[in-house]
C-alpha cells in the first residue's frame, strides 16, 4: 500500500535534484577515542547531508540506529527562550528555534524524501525510531510501511509525555505522543528492555507474604507436554505429573527445592514453586508499549525530550561504538544519551540555535569524545 498525493517525487529525481555540498569545519572538541572516530555534528539542511553522508562519507548502511523527532506539522513557531532549569547561556533568547508550518501533503513529502536516505544509512541490523504527533502519527506509518516495508514494523508505542491538563477544550485530555519503531531487517540488534516493579505490581503480582515480611507468590511445578520416557515424566514424592503436562525440573532437582523451602505444599498436597518479589524485581519485567518518560516542565529548547527515553532506546537498539543518527538534532537530547553510552554519534539540525544548544550540552559532559560542528556549502565545482 502507497500514498498517492501531488508532487510526490520519486528517489531518482530527488538525487538528482540535490545540490552537492561540502562539509566545512568550524569547532573541534573533546578526546579521540577508539577507531579514530570524530562525532559530527552539523548545521545544515539534513536532505543534502545524509545524501552527502551516503555518497562522499561511505556510510552506507552503516549508522546502527536512528532516532528522529521531526516537526509534528503544528502550523506553529518555536522560540527559543532560556529555561529555569537551563544551565547553559543562550545568546539568542525569544529568538524563534524553529518553524513547523508544513502541512498535508507537504509535510508527508517532507518527511518521505528524508526516510528514503535514512533506509539507505541504515545498517541491515539497524533500527529506527521516529518519535510524532498523534495527529499525523497515522500518515507517517503508512510512509514508513511503504519505505521500510510492514514486515518491519516493529512497535507503535505509545509514550505518556506529560501529567493531564483541565483545559476547556471539547474533547478528551491529550497526554501522549507515539513513536513508530522499524527495523531493516527480521535481523535487527535488541538487548530486552526491562523496568523495574512498581510497589503496585508487587503487591498485585506478589500477594503473599512470609512471616518475614518478605512478598512471594507461587507457580505450577509441570508445564504442558508429556515426557513418556524422560527424567520429568517419572514419579516424585510419591505422584507423578498431571496427565498431558511434565515436570519443569527433574526430581533430583525438585527435592533440592523442597528442601530449602522453595515450595508450597496446599491443604490437598498440590506442590507450587515459590517466586519472590525482591529476586524477581532485580531482572525487572518486560518493557511494554506504553511508556511513561514525561518531558521536563521547563525545557531548555522547545523540542526537548527525555533523556532516559533516549538512553532507554539506545540501550535497546545499539552495542557500545555502535553510531547513532539523529537528523533533527534539536536540544541534543539524542547526543548526550550515545555519549553517556559509549555509542558513537551523528547529530544534523537546520537550525543555529539547535546547533548552540546541543553544544552547550556536548561540552557540559566532563571527558566527552571527540566531536566537530560543521556548515554545510554548496560545492559548485561537484556534478549532481
Amino acid at each position: 500500500m502507497k500514498l498517492s498525493y501531488k508532487n510526490k517525487e520519486s528517489k531518482n529525481r530527488l538525487d538528482r535534484n540535490l545540490s552537492p555540498i561540502i562539509l566545512k569545519a568550524v569547532e573541534s572538541f573533546g578526546q579521540t577515542r577508539l577507531f579514530n572516530w570524530h562525532n559530527m555534528l552539523i548545521l545544515g539542511d539534513n536532505l543534502v547531508v545524509l545524501k552527502h553522508l551516503l555518497k562522499e562519507r561511505s556510510l552506507y548502511e552503516q549508522i546502527k540506529l536512528i532516532y528522529i523527532d521531526p516537526p509534528f506539522s503544528t502550523n506553529q513557531k518555536y522560540r527559543s527562550g532560556k529555561s529555569r532549569t537551563s544551565t547553559v547561556s543562550f545568546s539568542h533568547k525569544d529568538e524563534i528555534a524553529y518553524a513547523d508550518q508544513l502541512k498535508g501533503p507537504e509535510y508527508i513529502e517532507f518527511l518521505r524524501k528524508r526516510l528514503l536516505f535514512l533506509k539507505e544509512i541504515l545498517a541491515k541490523n539497524g533500527s529506527i525510531y521516529v518519535h510524532i504527533d498523534y495527529k499525523i502519527g497515522h500518515y507517517v506509518k503508512a510512509i514508513m510501511d511503504e519505505i521500510f516495508g510492514i514486515e518491519n514494523f516493529i512497535n507503535d508505542i505509545t509514550r505518556i509525555k506529560c501529567n493531564p491538563k483541565n483545559f476547556d477544550r471539547r474533547g478528551f485530555g491529550n497526554i501522549k505522543d507515539l513513536v513508530l519503531f522499524y527495523s531493516k531487517t527480521n535481523n535487527y540488534i535488541w538487548n530486552d528492555s526491562r523496568e523495574k516493579f512498581t510497589e503496585e505490581d508487587i503487591i498485585r503480582l506478589f500477594h503473599k507474604e512470609e512471616k518475614d515480611g518478605r512478598r512471594y507468590t507461587t507457580t505450577p511445578l509441570h508445564a504442558p507436554g508429556e515426557t513418556q520416557n524422560g527424567r520429568t515424566g517419572q514419579i516424585w514424592n510419591g505422584m507423578k505429573p498431571p496427565k498431558g503436562r511434565h515436570w519443569r525440573n527433574s526430581p533430583e532437582e525438585l527435592t533440592k527445592l523442597d528442601k530449602k523451602g522453595l515450595i508450597e505444599w496446599s491443604s490437598t498436597g498440590n506442590p507450587r514453586k515459590k517466586i519472590y518479589a525482591d529476586e524477581f524485581n532485580a531482572k525487572g519485567k518486560k518493557r511494554q508499549d506504553i511508556w511513561e518518560f514525561k518531558d521536563s516542565q521547563y525545557p531548555s529548547y522547545p523540542t526537548e525530550k527525555n533523556l532516559d527515553m533516549l538512553k532507554m532506546i539506545i540501550e535497546t537498539s545499539s552495542k557500545p561504538d555502535d553510531v547513532v543518527l539523529d537528523s533533527f538534532v534539536g536540544s541534543g537530547s539524542t547526543l548526550l544519551a550515545a555519549e553517556h553510552l559509549g555509542r558513537r554519534w551523528i547529530g544534523i539540525d537546520d537550525s543555529q540555535i539547535a546547533i548552540e544548544k546541543a553544544k552547550g550540552r556536548l561540552l557540559s559532559i566532563e571527558g566527552i569524545s571527540s566531536f566537530t560542528i560543521y556548515e554545510t556549502k554548496i560545492n559548485s565545482k561537484a556534478k549532481k
